[in-house]
């Protein structure tokens, strides 16, 4: 049986090293980061724009899903509201698949301490922080499993995922 990882949480968090990593840590596995489904210039929210990126998800995670390839299809993306995260379980073919639905998490100063890192090396802009700190107490309310990164290396959070079964 195949599994689904679909592992959310606020930017800076370390979503894209954990999957990274999680993609080499399980056999036969597959990764798809949200952000390439809605990669624009200027990045443009409109209902047709969410709409577009919801679509271009449930695409690809079908064919993953579908593919005899793969075993473990990992999806990761913000993810901050139960919303997105029901509309994309709604376009799946997950009749053949364990669904684990992931919040990673992480306290304001790890998470500013993360960003400000990122910033500096000129990885993110700095409005990002506001915007993903303020995004934290979000995740409490989704119906996911919560993952704390604070203070973690990406191996010990990667060990945590595959030891939920």
């Amino acid at each position: 049986m195949k599994t689904l990882y679909l592992i959310g949480g606020t930017m800076g968090v370390g979503k894209t090293a954990v999957c990274q990593s999680l993609k080499k840590a399980l056999p036969q596995s597959v990764c798809l980061d949200g952000d390439w489904c809605w990669d624009a210039d200027p990045f443009q929210i409109t209902e047709e724009t969410k709409a577009m990126v919801l679509d271009n998800i449930g695409y690809l995670l079908n064919n993953f899903l579908h593919c005899s390839a793969y075993e473990n299809v990992i999806f990761g993306w913000v993810m901050h509201e139960q919303a997105i995260i029901d509309s994309i379980l709604t376009k799946l073919d997950t009749g053949n698949c364990r669904v684990q639905c992931i919040s990673l998490t992480a306290d304001e100063s790890s998470l500013r301490s993360r960003l400000d890192k990122d910033v500096a090396e000129g990885i993110r802009s700095a409005d990002v922080i506001e915007r993903s700190v303020a995004r934290i107490p979000l995740y409490q309310a989704l119906n996911t499993i919560k993952i704390d990164t604070s203070g973690k290396s990406v191996p010990m959070v990667v060990d945590e995922i595959r030891s939920l079964g």
